[in-house]
C-alpha cells in the first residue's frame, strides 16, 4: 500500500501538480485502500475537518495578514531605513543590514516568502550598486530569510505546535537564541566577504539621521513588543497576539501612515484569504495523510528499518533534522511538519525529549530546507520576484547552508542555545 500511495504522489508531482493535490489523491487512494471502497469515506472528512479544527491555526491568516498589510504600507521600509542608518557604514555594513533588516521583519511577519519580497524588493539594487555580486545578493536574502521562521511570530512553529500538541509560546521564545546566533554569523561572513572582494562602504549616518530614521521606525518596532511584551506579560495568547498585530497594522498604515485606503486594505485581504486557503488545504490533508500512514503502521516500518529504537537522544535529533532538512528540499515546509511530525512524535517522547527544543530543530532544518537546491520554496520566491535564473539564485548559497547546518549541529549538542531563555521565561 505504502509503495502504491507514494508512488502516485511522485507521478502527480513530475506532472507538475501543486503539493495539495498529491497530498488529497495519497490521502484519499489509502483511505480507499484500508476501507475496502468508498462506502466509510466520511472518516477522511473527518479527518481533514480535524486537521484544521485547532483553534491556534487562526494565528496563521491573521500573521499572514499583518505581514501583507506591512509589506504594502511604509512599516517594512521604515524598519529596513533605520537598520541602514546604524550599519550601512562599516565595512560589509549593507550585507550586515540586509540580515539584520531579514531578521527584524521576520519579528513581525513570521512568513519567509514575505521576508524576500519586503526586505529583497529595496536592498538588492541598493546592494548591486554598491558593488556585491548578485549570487551572494540573492543568497543573503533568500538564506537570512529563513531567520523569520525563528524569530517568533514563526508560522512553521505555530503549524508543528497544533500538530505535536505543544506550547506556541515556549516555541516562540525557544526560537529567539537560534535566530539571533544565525543572524551573528551571516554578518561576520558578510563582514568577511566585503573585505575580500573590497566592496566600499556607504557614507557614515549623522546622529540626526539615525535619531530621525529611529524616530521615524517607533511606530513599526511595536509590534515586536506586542508579539513577545504580549505573550509573555500575559497579556495575549498568540492567536490574540496575531489579533492585535493585525489591528496594529491597520492603524499604523490607514490611520497614523495614510499609506493605504480602505480599497488597498480590501485587496491585501483578498490576497491573505487566497494565501490561507491554500495553507489551509495542505494543512486539512497533511493531516488526513498522516493519519492513514499511522494507521498503516508505515512510520514504525521505516523508523524500525534503521534501528532508530536502539538510539539514544543525539542519535533521534540527527535522524530528524536529516529527514526534515531533505524533505524541505522537494517539498512545501508546511506540508514536511504535518505529514513527518507524527511519524517521529512517540521516538521523541520515549527517548524523553524536550518538544520545545525537538521543535525548535525541526523549524530550523524546514527554513534550511526551504533554501536549498533544488527545489526550495524560497529559491522559488526569489525567481519570481527578482526574476533571475535559477542557476544564479543558487550559486551563492554554499557557505549560507554550511554555516546554517553549524547551527543545527550546534542547537544539538548545546539546547540551552534555544532553552536559555525558554527557561528564564517560563521557570516555574
Amino acid at each position: 500500500m505504502a509503495l502504491t500511495i507514494f508512488s502516485i504522489m511522485i507521478v502527480l508531482l513530475l506532472l507538475g501538480f501543486p503539493m495539495m493535490v498529491p497530498l488529497i489523491a495519497g490521502a484519499s487512494v489509502g483511505f480507499y485502500m484500508m476501507l475496502n471502497g468508498f462506502s466509510q469515506m466520511e472518516t477522511m472528512i473527518q479527518q481533514f475537518m480535524a486537521g484544521i479544527r485547532p483553534a491556534s491555526l487562526i494565528a496563521v491568516p491573521m500573521f499572514i495578514f499583518a505581514a501583507d498589510i506591512m509589506t504594502r504600507g511604509q512599516s517594512a521600509d521604515r524598519l529596513i531605513d533605520m537598520v541602514m542608518k546604524f550599519m550601512g557604514h562599516i565595512k560589509g555594513g549593507l550585507a550586515v543590514s540586509t540580515a539584520a533588516a531579514c531578521t527584524m521583519f521576520g519579528a513581525v511577519s513570521g512568513s519567509t516568502q514575505a521576508t524576500v519580497v519586503a526586505v529583497g524588493g529595496p536592498l538588492r539594487p541598493r546592494m548591486l550598486k554598491a558593488g556585491y555580486k548578485d549570487s551572494f545578493v540573492l543568497a543573503l536574502i533568500v538564506n537570512s530569510s529563513d531567520i523569520a521562521f525563528l524569530i517568533p511570530p514563526s508560522i512553521g512553529m505555530i503549524i508543528y505546535g497544533v500538530v505535536s500538541n505543544t506550547s506556541i509560546s515556549e516555541l516562540f521564545i525557544a526560537g529567539i537564541g537560534p535566530g539571533l546566533l544565525i543572524l551573528v554569523l551571516f554578518s561576520i561572513y558578510s563582514v568577511i566577504y566585503a573585505i575580500r572582494h573590497d566592496v566600499p562602504t556607504e557614507d557614515k549616518a549623522t546622529w540626526g539621521a539615525r535619531f530621525g530614521a529611529v524616530r521615524r521606525a517607533i511606530w513599526p518596532l511595536g509590534f515586536p513588543v506586542i508579539i513577545i511584551g504580549g505573550i509573555y506579560g500575559g497579556i495575549f495568547s498568540p492567536t490574540e497576539a496575531a489579533a492585535a498585530c493585525v489591528f496594529y497594522a491597520l492603524m499604523l498604515e490607514v490611520v497614523i501612515f495614510r499609506s493605504m485606503n480602505l480599497a488597498d486594505v480590501y485587496s491585501t485581504a483578498k490576497s491573505t484569504g487566497l494565501i490561507t486557503a491554500v495553507v489551509f488545504i495542505l494543512v486539512a490533508a497533511g493531516a488526513a495523510f498522516s493519519w492513514v500512514i499511522s494507521f498503516a503502521q508505515i512510520p514504525q516500518v521505516i523508523l524500525g528499518s534503521i534501528g532508530i529504537d536502539e538510539m539514544g537522544q543525539y542519535g533521534v535529533l540527527f535522524v530528524i533534522s536529516i529527514a526534515f532538512f531533505i524533505g524541505c528540499m522537494f517539498v512545501d515546509p508546511i506540508v514536511v511538519i504535518l505529514v513527518l511530525v507524527p511519524i517521529f512524535a512517540p521516538v521523541v517522547k520515549d527517548v524523553g525529549l524536550d518538544p520545545v527544543l525537538v521543535g525548535t530543530v525541526i523549524t530550523l532544518q524546514v527554513a534550511i530546507g526551504s533554501a536549498t537546491p533544488p527545489f526550495g520554496c524560497d529559491i522559488f520566491t526569489a525567481i519570481a520576484v527578482f526574476k533571475r535564473p535559477y542557476i544564479e539564485v543558487i550559486r551563492g548559497t554554499p557557505p549560507f547552508i554550511v554555516i546554517l547546518l553549524s547551527v543545527s549541529v550546534a542547537l544539538i549538542y548545546f539546547p540551552q542555545i534555544a532553552l536559555f531563555l525558554r527557561d528564564l521565561a517560563f521557570a516555574k
